[in-house]
């Protein structure tokens, strides 16, 4: 796939080796962490317990293997190529199937490709998970710029419309005609915007986060779910915006931590939603993961952040959003609309039960609507066969 003279649009393949000085240096500062007191509370309301970070420090410094992590990395195909000035990191998995349908699939933060990497089996090989072969896909896992092994924007103005298109000259790139998109968080956003540009070749989208709702827009709230749901984006608002508000207004501020000590930096993105922190906390006191949120997992996506010196990169995307959101709000003109169909699912941990209504408020053209039964907000990485299943069953009419 990679050209004999290099050119800024060639393919390169990637292989990852980190060298034993910086797993030595990681250790090092965990071993160093200087410790608050205990919170004066019961509950997560005051922040990250220390019961749970000390219990994740012990782990991370004694016991945690990274190797494994990075050997799970390696044994897909993974590759570079450079888009618009940044160096992407992608990996890009084929399909044994005949006529799989290309999948796009976005990551979020705090997470990674590492959140997405146990359900590269079961999209790609749906055979041996419980599927038929007409469901396979081929799999496209990019690293957001600023986040994993991509490379860290020098210029202003990457905002998910920008990485949106940057993603239709990677699927352009590596030569795919048709295909769809799915995300999640950030990368429901990025998705979000895709089916808002509809590159040529785009066929639909798949999320399960409704990001419509953060523009402000009416949204109905006569039945019970719908009232549900706004009482608990209300709260989230009001208890758990924390880390949005300050990446998305002062991610500087908050990066010199998330560079210097690696337990600033777990406590960050352990400081997320209500349900993912609860799961995650229950893997490390008291030795009982959620699905596939265990120790290992959980702390080789952290680590991948710390290795790659990504917390401050990551956050500031949160401030491009940010800045591009207030800008269009400025003009009052509203976004074009999605035509290209649309498929959502919404698990019943997220930080809330999304609506069908919503969704429909949102887009124009739902063709899949379903609320699963198990996950939070990190589905693919808490349950990656039930969302597997999901985005199969999303993308089913359109192949």
């Amino acid at each position: 796939m990679s050209s004999t003279v290099e050119t800024a649009t060639e393919i390169r393949p990637f292989h990852l080796e980190i060298p034993e000085e910086q797993i030595d240096d990681l250790r090092r500062r965990i071993a160093a962490t200087r410790w608050p007191s205990k919170e004066l509370v019961a509950d997560r309301s005051q922040g990250v317990q220390l019961a749970t970070l000390q219990s994740l420090a012990r782990y991370w410094a004694t016991d945690y293997d990274w190797r494994k992590g990075e050997a799970k990395l390696n044994a897909l195909p993974q590759f570079t190529t450079e888009i618009d000035g940044v160096e992407i990191h992608f990996i890009h998995v084929k399909s044994p199937h005949e006529n799989a349908l290309p999948l796009i699939m976005t990551h979020g933060w705090p997470g990674s490709v590492m959140e997405l990497l146990e359900a590269v089996g079961p999209l790609t090989d749906p055979t041996a998970h419980g599927g038929t072969a007409e469901d396979a896909f081929d799999l496209v896992l990019p690293s957001l710029p600023g986040y994993g092994f991509s490379g860290e924007p020098e210029e202003l103005g990457w905002n998910v419309g920008r990485i949106a298109q940057t993603w239709a000259e990677l699927m352009r790139r590596l030569g795919y005609t048709r295909y769809v998109a799915q995300g999640g968080d950030v990368g429901a956003a990025v998705t979000d915007a895709m089916g808002r540009q509809a590159h040529e070749g785009l066929l639909g989208i798949h999320m399960n986060l409704l990001v419509t709702v953060l523009s402000g827009a009416p949204l109905p709230e006569e039945a019970e779910e719908e009232r549900a749901a706004r009482d608990a984006i209300n709260t989230f608002r009001e208890s758990g915006y924390g880390y949005f508000l300050e990446q998305a207004t002062r991610p500087q501020t908050i990066g010199y931590a998330l560079l210097d000590s690696p337990v600033a930096l777990a406590a960050w993105m352990l400081d997320h939603d209500t349900d993912a922190y609860y799961k995650i906390s229950s893997a490390f006191v008291d030795g009982k993961p959620s699905g596939n949120l265990t120790r290992d997992h959980i702390l080789d996506n952290i680590t991948l952040y710390w290795l790659t010196g990504t917390g401050a990169s990551a956050a500031r995307s949160y401030w491009e959003n940010g800045q591009a959101a207030a800008a269009a709000q400025a003009t009052g003109q509203a976004p074009p609309p999605v035509s290209l169909p649309v498929g959502f699912t919404t698990f019943p941990g997220e930080i809330w039960r999304t609506p069908r209504s919503w969704v429909e408020a949102g887009y124009p053209n739902v063709t899949y609507f379903n609320e699963a039964e198990r996950g939070g907000h990190f589905a693919a990485w808490e349950e990656p066969e039930l969302f597997s299943a999901e985005v199969r069953a999303a993308f089913r009419s359109l192949r």
